[in-house]
């Protein structure tokens, strides 16, 4: 009986349990059921995630116990994301407001961020930025937060998806250092030179995105697709991005699952695909130099994807 839980602990404790028992599915920020009712009890308590483990014994209150178990039942029955239930979670060790507007952030770029980006920028001097696809904000806000000397523009073509990253900005006190931009990819910041893009953009295929479990429903879907093989936007992206990197710049873009098909698309273009602590994430980096010397075949691949 829920009757019986008192503690902190005892409700981290039952939401996984009830979380393992329906069968969820976990992929928006966790792996597992405990990380993802941790995050769920402490986000409600209005504690951080770093709480020290003697707090685990503190008894919630009446309505702090409704409260969580309300949360725990939605997250099983409606299949909601924690981060959506809750309004907040973590990105590259920040806290974000996090609703249906955009995804919930979850790239592993959040590694890239919190290392410097490490060994890709060592020696090159980064003024400008571009976080592309930028959904909630939060690889662009967190770029600045981790280099407070660069100006960071990001860049989406959602309303709701830049409403969200606004707040967000705010949230995390980064307005002079960061401006949102409505854009379709790179139309709106055409003439702005950046010594780093970064992007996260839709690449999810159309049998993947059928596919999905039922937590991915409640997120726009224009954030998760992309085409048939997932890489319509990257194609574009892959065919406009030298007009907007320094002679030194680099891109930077994840394409998840669809790294395969992009590197036999394009056989010919170096493609560095980056290692992460778990592996390869279907991440790359690409100098500029190496997008103008295969423009040619860059451009013909994009094209073939034009309606009409």
């Amino acid at each position: 009986m829920t009757a019986e839980l008192a503690t902190i602990i005892d409700f981290i404790r039952y939401g996984a349990s009830r979380f393992s028992a329906a069968g969820l599915t976990f992929g928006h920020s966790h792996d597992n059921p405990i990380d993802e009712a941790t995050h769920l009890v402490l986000a409600c308590l209005h504690l951080p995630p770093d709480i020290p483990p003697a707090y685990g014994a503190g008894r919630l209150t009446t309505a702090e116990r409704e409260q969580v178990l309300a949360l725990i039942e939605r997250r099983v029955s409606e299949r909601l994301p924690v981060a959506y239930l809750v309004g907040e979670t973590w990105f590259a060790g920040l806290k974000f407001k996090s609703d249906h507007r955009a995804l919930v952030p979850r790239s592993p770029i959040a590694e890239l961020i919190e290392s410097g980006f490490a060994p890709w920028l060592d020696g090159r001097q980064i003024e400008r930025a571009l976080d592309l696809c930028t959904g909630s904000g939060c690889i662009g806000i967190a770029m600045a937060e981790y280099n407070p000397d660069w100006q960071v523009d990001i860049v989406d073509i959602s309303d709701d998806a830049l409403a969200l990253a606004r707040e967000n900005i705010a949230f995390q006190h980064v307005e002079g250092r960061v401006e949102a931009v409505k854009s379709d990819l790179f139309a709106g910041v055409k003439g702005r030179k950046y010594d780093l893009i970064v992007s996260n953009p839709p690449y999810v295929t159309e049998d993947e995105y059928a596919a999905l479990p039922g937590e991915y429903a409640h997120e726009p879907k224009l954030g998760l697709t992309s085409g048939e093989d997932g890489l319509d936007i990257c194609l574009r992206i892959l065919d406009e991005a030298a007009d907007l990197l320094s002679d030194d710049g680099l891109l930077i873009v994840e394409v998840g699952e669809s790294e395969h098909a992009l590197a036999a698309l394009l056989p010919e273009v170096p493609f560095v695909w980056i290692e992460f602590k778990v592996g390869p994430m279907g991440v790359f980096a690409l100098e500029r130099r190496d997008l103008v010397e295969y423009a040619a075949v860059i451009h013909a691949a994009a094209v073939a994807r034009r309606p009409g």
